[in-house]
């Protein structure tokens, strides 16, 4: 049986442990963020772009907080080995959890490395579609245009198609446009392309493009193309849908007949 002085002396030094456990913690914590943001602001990353700098930090931070939860185990006083001992005995059913981490930690490798696209780029990949926020070590995570945040891991990325609105510096805005059957179409054509050329952020060359292209017994379609900037896409997508509309209204050109279809009575 332990005498009373014996357990207090147990409970003070497991006291002790734990509050010099905390303490590794709380300042092992702090220290990693420092290095963090020291490791941001070198000489090596800062001739990286975005996309680098951000993977380069997420790594670092965890191998630190790796190095930073085995000080805390080994302040607490577990013996490494024993440490070691579980981890291989278990080495199986670790390597099975963990099977769509390391999916995942290959994928944003991969991803830094090959670069389907960076930070800031828009794109559309593994179901979800925005900007591009961050590339960590499992995750990606995009921004919609509605300001909802979209976490996809990069394992199902390096699988998937991803189309990359923001790769190239220019666009093209592709347009439809209906009118009544019979209509002047020379007239009509004049109409989007001053439009067209009446937007300093069109760009002349590829020329605006507007030209029949179909129709039926009650309407004409046109089409309608316009390059531009990357950044001007969706200013421009809606200013000449805008724009073309009402210019193609004080033309006087006339909106395809409705056509109403009346089921027989039997």
């Amino acid at each position: 049986m332990f005498d009373l002085n014996t357990i207090g002396a147990l409970l003070t030094a497991a006291c002790t442990k734990i509050v010099l456990a905390l303490l590794v913690y709380i300042i092992g914590k702090a220290v990693i963020n420092k290095i963090v943001d020291i490791a941001d602001k070198s000489v090596l990353t800062a001739k990286m772009d975005a996309t680098g700098r951000s993977f380069a930090k997420n790594m670092i931070r965890t191998i630190l907080y790796v190095v930073l939860v085995i000080s805390v185990i080994s302040v607490l006083g577990v013996p490494m080995a024993s440490v070691i001992t579980v981890l291989a005995t278990a080495g199986v059913t670790v390597g099975m959890a963990l099977q769509g981490s390391l999916s995942n930690l290959a994928g944003g490798i991969m991803l830094v490395l090959f670069r389907p696209f960076k930070v800031g780029d828009y794109v559309s990949a593994g179901g979800g579609e925005g900007t591009v926020k961050d590339i960590n070590l499992f995750y990606t995570v995009l921004n919609t245009v509605d300001n909802k945040t979209i976490t996809i891991p990069n394992g199902t990325l390096m699988g998937a198609n991803v189309t990359n609105f923001s790769s190239a510096d220019t666009r093209r805005v592709d347009l439809g446009f209906s009118c009544a059957k019979g209509e002047d179409i020379d007239l009509v054509q004049k109409c989007m392309l001053d439009v067209m050329n009446a937007d300093d952020r069109v760009l002349k060359d590829p020329a605006p493009f507007a030209r029949l292209s179909g129709g039926t017994d009650k309407s004409m379609d046109f089409t309608v193309r316009a390059w531009v900037n990357s950044g001007d896409y969706w200013d421009v997508f809606f200013a000449l849908t805008e724009n073309i509309t009402k210019a193609l209204g004080a033309a006087g050109v006339q909106a395809p007949a409705a056509r109403v279809i009346t089921e027989e009575k039997k």
